[in-house]
C-alpha cells in the first residue's frame, strides 16, 4: 500500500504538492472515519500536534488495517494555502518486531546455550558485514558477484569458527563452503545469462534502478543474492556432513577411505532429500501471492507461465541452489574423509 500511496502521489493530476525533503516519521491515528483520518505527530518539530490526512478512502483503510489509536509513519506534505497535511506512508511496526527478535534470542539461548549465544553472534557478524561492506560496495557500482564472494570469504570462517570452534572439522567445513559457493556462483551466471533474465523481475529493482541509473548492475545483483541466499544453508550441511564422517570414523576405526565415504554418503543423502525439499518450500511459500496470481488468473498455458520472467528467476534460483547444495555433500564428505583418514 506504501508502493501505492508513492505511484498515486508522483502521478497525480491535481495540484502538485512539494514534499518536504525528511524522513518519515511516527504518529498516533486520533480520529478514523472513511473520509477523514487525523493523525497526532509523536516526534519532530510539530510533535504532538494534529495533522489531518491527504488523499485516504475506506479501501484503503481497510486493506492496511487501520484503527484509532494505531501508531503510523507519516511523511509532511505541503498542501494548498501553505496548511500542512500528511501521509501515511505504512504502519509503524518496530515494537513487535523487537519483541519477536528478543523472543527469538532468547530461545535460541535458552536451548542452545553457549553454542546458541556463539550462533546469534555470528548472525550479527553476517549482517554487520552485508550492511556496511556488500551494500555500500554494490551502490558504489563495484561488480555484485565479486563482492559477494569477497564477503563470504569474510563471513564463512569468521561466523563458522564462531558457532562451531576452531577445530579441523570446522576447517573443513569453511573450505567446502567456500568451493560450493563457487560452483552455485559460476552456475548461476551460466543459466541467468542462458536465460536471459534481467534481475527487472522484482520491483525493488525498478526502485534501485530510477534512483542509481546504471551505475547498479541489476542482473548481478540478482546473481549476488543467489550466492548469498545459498550461503546460510551450505553452513548446516557441511558441518553437518563433517560431523558424520568424524563420528563414523570414532565409531569404527578400522574403515577405508572408500567405505567411510560410503557410509559418510548414505546420511548425507537422506540430508540431501531434507535440505532440497526445504529450499523449495521457503521459495514457494515466498512466492505464495504469484502463484495464486497466476492460478486465478488467464496468463495461458502452464510453459507459458514458465517463460514468464517472474517466474523462470525463481525457478533459476531455486535450481541453481539446489545444485550448489547437492554438490557440497560430496564435496564435503570427500574433503574430510581425505583428511581425517590420514
Amino acid at each position: 500500500m506504501s508502493f501505492f500511496l508513492f505511484g498515486f502521489i508522483i502521478v497525480s493530476p491535481l495540484h502538485i504538492y512539494a514534499q518536504q525533503s525528511q524522513d518519515p516519521i511516527r504518529a498516533t491515528i486520533t480520529e478514523l472515519s472513511p473520509d477523514n483520518i487525523t493523525v497526532r505527530i509523536e516526534e519532530g518539530n510539530q510533535k504532538g500536534s494534529e495533522i489531518p490526512v491527504l488523499q485516504f478512502d475506506r479501501k484503503q483503510i481497510e486493506t492496511q488495517g487501520l484503527h484509532t489509536g494505531d501508531q503510523v509513519l507519516v511523511s509532511f506534505i505541503s498542501g494548498p494555502q501553505g496548511r500542512n497535511q500528511v501521509i501515511i506512508v505504512d504502519q509503524y511496526r518496530l515494537w513487535p518486531i523487537f519483541g519477536l527478535f528478543l523472543l527469538f534470542l532468547g530461545i535460541v539461548v535458552l536451548i542452545g546455550r553457549r553454542k546458541g549465544f556463539f550462533a546469534f553472534l555470528g548472525m550479527a557478524f553476517s549482517f554487520l558485514i552485508i550492511g556496511q561492506m556488500v551494500v555500500p560496495q554494490i551502490l558504489l557500482g563495484n561488480n555484485p558477484i565479486l563482492i559477494s564472494l569477497f564477503a563470504a570469504l569474510l563471513i564463512i570462517p569468521i561466523t563458522f569458527y564462531i558457532s562451531h570452534g576452531l577445530n579441523t572439522k570446522t576447517t573443513i567445513a569453511v573450505i567446502s563452503t567456500f568451493l560450493s559457493l563457487v560452483i552455485t556462483g559460476l552456475l548461476a551466471f551460466l543459466f541467468v545469462n542462458l536465460a536471459k533474465l534481467t534481475g527487472f523481475a522484482a520491483e525493488e529493482a525498478t526502485f534501485i534502478s530510477v534512483q542509481q541509473g546504471d551505475q547498479v548492475n541489476i542482473q548481478s545483483l540478482l546473481l549476488a543474492g543467489i550466492i548469498i541466499g545459498a550461503m546460510g544453508v551450505l553452513d548446516d550441511i557441511t558441518i553437518s556432513q563433517t560431523s558424520i564422517v568424524s563420528k563414523l570414523k570414532k565409531a569404527n576405526p578400522r574403515f577405508t577411505k572408500w567405505e567411510l565415504f560410503r557410509e559418510s554418503m548414505d546420511v548425507g543423502r537422506d540430508h540431501i532429500a531434507s535440505l532440497v525439499n526445504t529450499l523449495v518450500l521457503v521459495y514457494a511459500g515466498a512466492s505464495l501471492p504469484l502463484f495464486v496470481l497466476f492460478y486465478s488468473s488467464q496468463f495461458g498455458t502452464m510453459t507459458d507461465v514458465i517463460n514468464m520472467e517472474i517466474v523462470a528467476t525463481e525457478i533459476v534460483r531455486t535450481l541453481v541452489s539446489s545444485i550448489g547444495i547437492v554438490s557440497a555433500v560430496p564435496l564435503t564428505t570427500l574433503l574430510a574423509v581425505w583428511y581425517m583418514k590420514d
